[in-house]
Parts: structure tokens; sequence; C-alpha cells
């Protein structure tokens, strides 16, 4: 069980529940639509393109195109320019060249796309450019690390629209693109049982690792979770104290929950949603079912089939220093085996360590079949806002408007060469930790400030582990975005 004595120490005064506002109406029209090649997917990646310290929004939209919307301040968003691009099934933000500008690496059912970030959210297909291998497959994941000054790309790719004997014992390779002397070199990585997430990060051992989270439906037997090893370059067996789990996943999210340095992991799934917690020894072990973080099935209304979840993702709603967890939840698209009017959930973490259900009394238990989602600051009040995709229904946003929240820190972290984000970095105040990664969520992320809910501190000490294993501290008032340069 999460130990509740450390839990409580950055715990705020007693706040009011979470309450959110629904303000969806403020986003320009669009829709995740499309076949089945469309079932899954429908990712949503948040940057700030511009400058402006305001987040904006790329939209996966399967048949439809995707779509850039800029945001104006005050919840006022805009539509801008952008190449058109179909069979986009998600994307993630990521700096691909080291410059001043954030890039889009862009998931299809077909040639994935990276688009160079330039002045004022221009966008331009700069794939060639850097000498990046395409194919034709059909990708649902993707993650990225930095071993040199130009990042190592893993992309998860589901079935093999080219197997005759699929969709079913028929998911395609996956695929790391390695830098080379003149762009970068494809290599497989193999076996394949249909990632729908993928993230590199520090895993229980400590050390720096690849999961895939797996789509059983369509392997059917003798598929399980992953663990690569990136250093080692090998996947990871029982012999190393990894144990394969065999679940429909869907989506992965980390974080550090029991202030121990080690991130606990999320997968989302149908039917149970799956909380892994980090061990001392490197292992991990199922969280017990009193936790309160299985949400298997609806917990609205009298459907008793279970539930389909997707994007899962951390974030302190209410500041009070306990990381929270919202699940995006919608059928696939008419199993009769699942639920098909499937609530999202926000589960909020109490003193103890387990988590109780506030979506409804929230105002964002959404009945559509979503898929992506983001907890992010909007318009930079300190609060963490909301953003939803969903299948073929429009995308939904909701500001929180909770009272009594505790006070924040965002932290954003910069330093010299190509990996200009620091990615890689573990950032620690308190018990508190989160690392800087880019990768997890279902087909989209952020690259953005790290939020971190300070209870009723004024000050916060920050410790920043960086990439290269050097650290530094700093201090910090309370109720700002601060941006830390690595000495």
């Amino acid at each position: 069980m999460i130990r509740a004595a450390i839990l409580c120490l950055m715990a705020a005064p007693l706040a009011a529940d979470p309450l959110f506002e629904d303000m969806s109406s403020a986003l320009p029209p669009h829709v995740y639509d499309g076949d089945w090649t469309h079932f899954v997917g429908g990712g949503l990646a948040v940057m700030d393109c511009n400058g402006d310290t305001l987040p904006d929004i790329f939209a996966a939209g399967g048949s439809t195109p995707a779509i850039l919307i800029v945001n104006q301040g005050g919840f006022s968003f805009e539509q801008a320019p952008l190449v058109e691009l179909t069979g986009v099934t998600g994307a993630y933000p990521i700096n691909l060249d080291g410059d001043e500008h954030t890039d889009l690496y862009v998931l299809r059912a077909g040639s994935n796309v990276a688009l160079r970030g330039g002045p004022e959210c221009s966008f331009s297909d700069a794939t060639a450019d850097w000498g990046l291998p395409q194919d034709d497959r059909w990708s649902t994941a993707f993650t990225a690390w930095w071993e040199g000054d130009r990042p190592t790309l893993a992309i998860g790719n589901y079935v093999d629209r080219d197997d005759p004997m699929g969709p079913f014992e028929a998911c395609d390779d996956n695929v790391l693109l390695t830098p080379s002397s003149d762009g970068y070199d494809a290599t497989l990585l193999t076996p394949g049982f249909c990632p729908l997430s993928m993230l590199a990060a520090r895993d229980a051992r400590g050390k720096p690792a690849l999961r895939l989270s797996n789509d059983r439906h369509y392997y059917v037997k003798d598929g399980y979770e992953q663990m690569w090893d990136i250093t080692e370059r090998r996947f990871l067996g029982p012999e190393d104290g990894w144990q394969p789990v065999s679940l429909w996943g869907m989506g992965i999210a980390s974080r550090d929950l029991d202030g121990d340095g080690l991130d606990e992991v999320m997968l989302t799934s149908m039917g149970d949603q799956l909380l892994q917690l980090a061990q001392p020894d490197g292992t991990y072990q199922a969280a017990p079912y009193e936790i309160g973080s299985y949400a298997q099935r609806p917990h609205i209304g009298d459907e008793g089939r279970p539930s389909t979840g997707w994007h899962a993702e951390f974030g302190d709603v209410d500041n009070d220093g306990r990381a929270d967890l919202f699940i995006a939840k919608g059928n696939v698209d008419q199993m009769p085996g699942m639920a098909t009017r499937d609530p999202n959930n926000l589960l909020m973490q109490t003193e103890g360590g387990t988590f109780v259900e506030h979506a409804a009394d929230a105002g964002v238990a959404s009945m559509d079949r979503s898929r992506g989602a983001a907890l992010v600051d909007f318009d930079g009040d300190g609060r963490l806002d909301l953003l939803v995709s969903n299948r073929r229904a429009p995308l939904e946003l909701y500001r929180n408007t909770t009272q009594q929240t505790g006070n924040w820190l965002g932290i954003s972290l910069r330093q010299s060469g190509g990996n200009r984000d620091a990615i890689g970095a573990v950032i620690r105040i308190g018990t508190q930790s989160q690392q800087n990664t880019i990768g997890g969520g279902h087909a989209g992320g952020q690259l953005g400030p790290r939020h971190f809910g300070l209870g009723d501190r004024q000050t916060a000490r920050i410790d920043v582990t960086w990439p290269d294993g050097s650290t530094s501290s700093h201090v910090a008032e309370a109720n700002q975005t601060v941006v830390l340069q690595k000495p």
C-alpha cells in the first residue's frame, strides 16, 4: 500500500471537491473519425508553439484532417494554418533539432511525418530533411530519449494491414530510429504485440527502460506487456525480475506516488485499469483492489459491463501535493461485451493514498467514446484544466474552477545542446518527483512545464537531476512557472 505518512507531508488543508466548467464551445469544430483503422488513436499533442507561455493544441483527426488550435488566452482559441494531414492517429511534441521551436512527430496509418516548428506556430514537413526513414505501417505509439545530441525515436506499430491472415495474429513490427551520420537508421524491435502506448523512463530498478503496453485483443495468445532495457538493448524477462503481464493495454501513465523516487505505473485496459507499484527490489507489484484505481466498470448509470480505458494521466487537480488520476474511457466502437455508456474517470487521491471517484460531481464524466486527453493549465491560473478527444464526437474542454486549491509551481528545464528540454531529467520537490519524459498516454502527450501542487507551502526547494547525472538545487516562490537552466 502507498505509504500514507509520506503522502501527508505535503498535503494542503482540506480543500473543496474538484469542479470543472464546460468550455468546449470555445474550441473550433473538430472530430476524430474514420473506419476500423481509427477505432484506436485520437491523440492530442499539447505544447507552446509560439512562445507566449500558453499551451496550444494539435489534435489527430483520423479520416478528417488533423487540426492545430492556438490558445489566445482567456479560454479563447483559434484554428491555425496547418499542412493537410489525414490518417493521423496521434502526435507527440518533441524538439528534434534543438532549436527554440517545438516540433511534432505525427503518427499515421501510413507514412509518419515530422513537422518542424517555426515562429508563430508555423509547421513544415521536415521528414526528409532530417533523414527520417518512412514506411507505410499503422503507427499507434511513440516515445523518445537522448543518448547524444539527437534523440532515439521508438515507434509502436499496430496491425499489419497487408497481412492476409489479419487482423488477428497480425501484429506488425515496432521500429527504432537511431541517429546516424546522414539522418536516422531504422531497426526492427521484435516481437511486436500491437502497442497502443510506449514510454521511455526510469523503471523500478532506477534504470532507463522502454515500456510497451500491448493490445491483447489482436495477438490473442502468447503476448504480454514488454520492457526493453535501453542501455543493454534487450528485452527483460523473469530472470531480471520483470514478470510479463497480459492485458488489453491501451495507455501508460507514470508517477512517483509514495515519495521513494520510483514511479508507479498505471496501465489502462479493457476491464481492470492496472496500477503497478514500484518495489524496493526493482520489481512491480499490482496495487491492492482497495486502492480504488481499478475503475473496471462505469461509475454512474446502470451499465454493468466492463469499461474500456484509453489515455491515463496523473496530475494534481486541487494542488494538495498528491497526484490525482484522469482516465479517458469509451467503447472501441460497438463491442457488445464492453460498456457502451462508459464515463471518464477523475480519481482524486486521498491522504491515505487511495483514490476516490469524482468525475460526475466535478462535471467531467463524459459518455462519448473518449480516446486522448490532457491535464494542462490552459489559462495560467495554476489549476490543471482538462482536454479530451472523442471518437465520432467533438473535442471537450473543461476549465478547472475548483475552490480552495493549494499553491503550485510549474517547472520547465533548459540546457545547451540538442536535448534542449532536458528530457530524461528528474525534478524533485520534497517528497514529490516527476520524470521529464516524452511518451506514454494514448497516442499523444505534452511538452511544457511540469506541474507541482504545493499545498500550503509558500516557497519550495527544487532539486533537479539532469540527464547527464549532475544535480542542481533551486528555490522558488509558489504560484508561478519558472524556467531552470542547467548550470
